[in-house]
């Protein structure tokens, strides 16, 4: 095939060349154990992978497909609906269920078998789309391959989540995309020093496709058979961050930045400031955190906490990136080392869970306001302790709680 993409060139077609997610696909991984019972019985469990971008979830639906003998159908929720899945479904007749008995090996066999049908990126289906699903699963119609980047537990709905097994991938190492670019040398016939290949499995941030790429069109710009660390350079024009500001990566970093502060640690805190910010995080929304950060894990312990970092916000409205980026380095740097308490955050918690079991008790008569001569007349205010005026007086015992919570404590 003229023209062929370097990525197809060097993408496996076995098991055992699949690099990287070695818990799956090892000689004791689950899918390498799956696979080998499946030969025998012809079940194979409909599954969904997760995983971050270019860590290998197409290939393997791909690899499964041919392991397993099966027609295999591939399809994006991008620009896919279920009438276009439901066309290839064979109907009940036409196929054997995959809970069967029956050798995958005999090629004749596999037109009679369950096809798979590979979703890539089925977090973009909504709900009614992936509860059509449901019966082609649940009846072993399909074995279903889904594929995201996104947390299934948030994208996927609960009864498909129920009918498949979720297999966690993980984003290659550095070794894992080593082997890839060794490989694609040898297949472009061309030679990378030790430096230009560091700077291409660093810049390609765990993503084969990525790195596969950039390779290519270095290779491409190099008019030499050495590929060198300028030519990397040219064909990344920018390193990218790996920094999905909607998906569950959003929310893993602000959480690694709020813990780094909790656990006084100036130096994690920073890191992961300058993550978020050079990927293009909004600084006012990290300015928002942190001034939550103050309330709920320094409060009362440091009040001067809150302060800064409410001054920070204005700080990041006023200037904007890259100008407010040293304004929450302080502010980050000082929530980090001020001494932390939760007693605010506890003391919260419990007083809202009081109000939630009790109900909306009665405000006591002695501290309600008698804005008319009527409510004073009922008793509305009477007996009031205006304590820091000239007559009023620090009683020992005053009640300013509902009768039913008198004397509670949330405080410690």
């Amino acid at each position: 095939m003229p023209n062929k993409p370097l990525a197809e060139i060097l993408r496996p077609a076995k098991l055992q060349d699949f690099v990287g997610q070695t818990h799956l696909t090892g000689e004791s991984g689950l899918i390498t154990k799956i696979l080998a019972g499946s030969k025998k019985t012809g079940f194979f469990p409909s599954i969904v992978l997760w995983g971050p971008p270019g860590c290998g979830k197409t290939t393997l639906a791909r690899i499964l497909s041919s392991e397993l003998n099966r027609d295999f159908y591939e399809f994006s929720a991008v620009n896919s609906s279920v009438k276009d899945i439901e066309k290839i479904i064979p109907k009940k007749s036409a196929f054997k269920k995959q809970k069967e008995l029956i050798s995958v090996e005999d090629p004749e066999k596999k037109a009679t078998l369950s096809p798979i049908v590979f979703i890539d990126e089925i977090h973009r289906f909504n709900k009614a789309q992936q509860d059509a699903l449901l019966p082609f699963v649940e009846q072993g119609t399909i074995i279903f391959i889904g594929a995201t980047t996104e947390n299934p537990s948030f994208e996927v709905i609960s009864p498909l989540l129920s009918r498949t097994r979720v297999l966690i991938l993980n984003q290659l190492t550095k070794e894992d995309l080593e082997k890839i670019i060794d490989k694609g040398l040898q297949s472009i016939s061309k030679e990378m020093d030790a430096d230009s290949k560091d700077y291409l499995v660093e810049a390609s941030n765990g993503d084969a496709r990525i790195c596969i790429n950039v390779l290519e069109i270095a290779s491409n710009i190099s008019t030499k058979d050495k590929i060198t660390l300028e030519n990397i350079k040219d064909a990344f024009q920018n390193k990218s961050l790996m920094f999905d500001l909607r998906g569950e990566e959003y929310y893993n970093t602000i959480s690694a930045l709020h813990k780094s502060i909790r656990a006084s640690d100036p130096d994690a805190s920073l890191y992961w400031l300058a993550r978020m910010l050079e990927a293009g995080q909004d600084p006012l929304y990290i300015a928002r955190r942190l001034i939550r950060v103050a309330s709920e894990d320094i409060g009362i312990s440091d009040p001067q906490a809150l302060i800064i970092a409410t001054s920070c916000f204005y700080a990041c409205n006023t200037l904007g990136m890259p100008e407010c980026n040293l304004a929450l380095s302080e502010t980050v740097v000082y929530l980090s080392k001020a001494p932390k308490s939760n007693k605010l955050y506890i003391a919260y918690s419990k007083a809202a869970e009081d109000v939630k079991k009790h109900g909306n008790l009665p405000v006591p008569l002695h501290i309600r306001n008698p804005v008319t001569k009527m409510m004073k007349e009922i008793g509305y205010g009477k007996g009031y302790n205006y304590h820091h005026s000239p007559e009023g007086e620090k009683l020992e015992e005053e009640n300013y709680f509902p009768e039913e919570l008198r004397g509670t404590k949330y405080l410690n």
